[in-house]
């Protein structure tokens, strides 16, 4: 294909990446000339790709809004991206989304030029997943699509939604991004009615509704919507687990003083608080110390303990002689 005919593809992908080109960055993008851009547009309508054109100052391309597409143009990576995409896809927590991938994939191998089919057949071919199978809750595809859209345009929705502790709520936000995290769906919102940020788990959304009703964008606290979710998702998770044990403090603190804050109560006894995400963790801590455990909160990590030293030393083995 001549440098014409390649500049052309090479548009068509820009239009199709970009809702809309002012003209002289996309004249920039292809390294010509305003005129050379405007003949280039002239060719692809007369192949059949619906291009709109803004006259004047500021004006720009995009391609028509809901318009019927001739196939899209890949590149030889995008083509191999595309496959990369649905091929893992598969593992997704997504409701369907196994199945819809592989027809996808299915429809889109047949079309590629004879080159591409190759390369992305032999990848298709010797790869496997040694991913288990997702076996928590899935997101539904319509929820996550519908969130998708109030994202992109800037609309109120509401939907129920299902806390951890099965606590039901209907809840009206201003949905503002999407993150992908532990393989779970997150989205970062403004909780209209409790007036502050909030991240939901999409697979405990039910119902979403688009409200028709625009917002103004806000700056999500932080700035980054991935890492007001880790720190949400941090928060929720972790335990402040606290154990009385009888130990000097001073002994105690020198063993645990890296995982565990220590503090004196009476002579020989002391108070061991551990900041965890893993009451199983705690529990392995407590045990560095070698101190018998007195007393212990919360109660789901009293019992941890319990289980633990159950482990170590069931009923059925005899001591030492």
């Amino acid at each position: 294909m001549g440098d014409t005919g390649s500049r052309r593809l090479r548009l068509l992908s820009l239009l199709q990446a970009r809702r809309f080109w002012l003209g002289a960055d996309l004249a920039g993008e292809l390294g010509v000339s305003l005129r050379t851009l405007r003949r280039d547009v002239d060719r692809l309508r007369d192949l059949g790709y619906p291009v709109d054109a803004d006259r004047g100052v500021g004006g720009g391309y995009q391609l028509a809004h809901g318009a019927s597409l001739p196939p899209l143009v890949l590149d030889d990576d995008e083509a191999v991206a595309v496959t990369v995409g649905l091929l893992t896809s598969a593992q997704s927590p997504i409701s369907d989304i196994a199945e819809t991938s592989a027809r996808a994939l299915a429809k889109v191998i047949p079309v590629m030029p004879a080159r591409l089919r190759r390369r992305v057949e032999a990848l298709k071919a010797v790869t496997v997943s040694a991913e288990r199978t997702w076996s928590g809750t899935q997101t539904d595809f319509e929820t996550l699509v519908a969130t998708a859209r109030a994202c992109r345009d800037d609309e109120r929705i509401v939907f129920g939604y299902t806390a951890a502790d099965g606590a039901q709520s209907q809840r009206r936000v201003e949905p503002h991004r999407l993150v992908t995290l532990g393989r779970r769906w997150y989205l970062v919102a403004y909780d209209v009615e409790r007036s502050d940020w909030r991240s939901f788990r999409l697979d405990r959304m039910t119902g979403v509704d688009n409200t028709g009703v625009k917002f103004g964008r806000r700056t999500i606290p932080g700035g980054d919507a991935a890492e007001y979710v880790r720190h949400a998702v941090a928060a929720r998770s972790r335990t402040c687990a606290v154990v009385e044990v009888a130990g000097d403090a001073e002994a105690v603190g020198d063993v645990l003083g890296r995982w565990a804050s220590v503090t004196a109560l009476a002579p020989g006894r002391c108070r061991v608080e551990i900041d965890t995400d893993s009451l199983d963790w705690a529990a392995a801590v407590v045990g560095f110390s070698g101190c018998r455990a007195l007393r212990a909160d919360p109660p789901e990590f009293a019992e941890r303990l319990r289980d633990w030293a159950g482990r170590l030393v069931p009923p059925e083995v005899p001591g030492p002689p």
